[in-house]
């Protein structure tokens, strides 16, 4: 294993990347229990300063940092994979390449600003077609026209229709709940969702993409 990584029994220092400011500066800590080639297992997340315990979702991005000799901070971006139990409750989250482990802290690397088509369908049965505004690994938010309508809490099916710079496209199957809804000037509102249910293979065909996009962006 690469000295980069940090060690079992070791402290990580979280923040959450919900594409909300207020909780995203909301520091956790956690203590890793256990790795393995692919997974980081932590503790439940305690906030600092309160104590209290943070649930967190499958999918939900994290930024996170441990120290090194000299209180060094080493960053590296994850998402939740799944839930643990073992004599405690553990988070799963994806272990980084240790390429990916860095002195810089690199916010909301999985959200990329992008217009894909994404089919909704609510669970009364309406359905539409719209375009994201950005993808992430851990959700999307799209626009809603005029007419529309969903409120916070909503459980939507939906599948994203993705294409890659080498031509392929993929139909990325998902189910979303509506977090948050944004009004704008014209009548639209924008609407924020987190994954529910996405298998691990799905995002992470998403998360290929955004990689793609996010290189394209940076290279304009």
């Amino acid at each position: 294993m690469s000295a980069l990584y940090p060690k079992i029994n070791e402290v990580l220092y979280i923040q959450l990347d919900t594409g909300d400011q207020k909780e995203a500066e909301v520091l956790y800590k956690s203590r890793i229990s256990d790795m393995d080639g692919e997974s980081i297992y932590m503790e439940v997340p305690l906030q600092e300063g309160t104590g209290r315990l943070k649930k967190l979702y499958i999918g939900d991005e994290i930024s996170a940092y441990f120290l090194t000799e000299g209180g060094v901070k080493n960053y590296f971006n994850s998402y939740v994979l799944s839930h643990h139990e073992d004599v405690i409750k553990l988070v799963r989250i994806k272990k980084p390449e240790s390429d990916q482990i860095t002195k810089v802290q690199r916010r909301g690397f999985l959200r990329v600003q992008s217009e894909l088509e994404v089919a909704v369908t609510a669970k009364d049965g309406a359905r539409f077609l719209t375009k994201t505004e950005d993808v992430g690994g851990g959700g999307i938010s799209l626009y809603l026209e005029p007419g529309q309508s969903l409120k916070e809490g909503d459980l939507l099916d939906c599948w994203i229709l993705v294409p890659y710079k080498n031509g392929s496209v993929e139909h990325i199957p998902f189910e979303g709940e509506v977090v948050r809804l944004k009004e704008l000037p014209v009548g639209r509102s924008i609407v924020m969702m987190k994954f529910t249910q996405i298998l691990d293979m799905e995002r992470q065909k998403l998360i290929r993409y955004c990689f793609e996009r996010q290189f394209d962006l940076r290279n304009r």
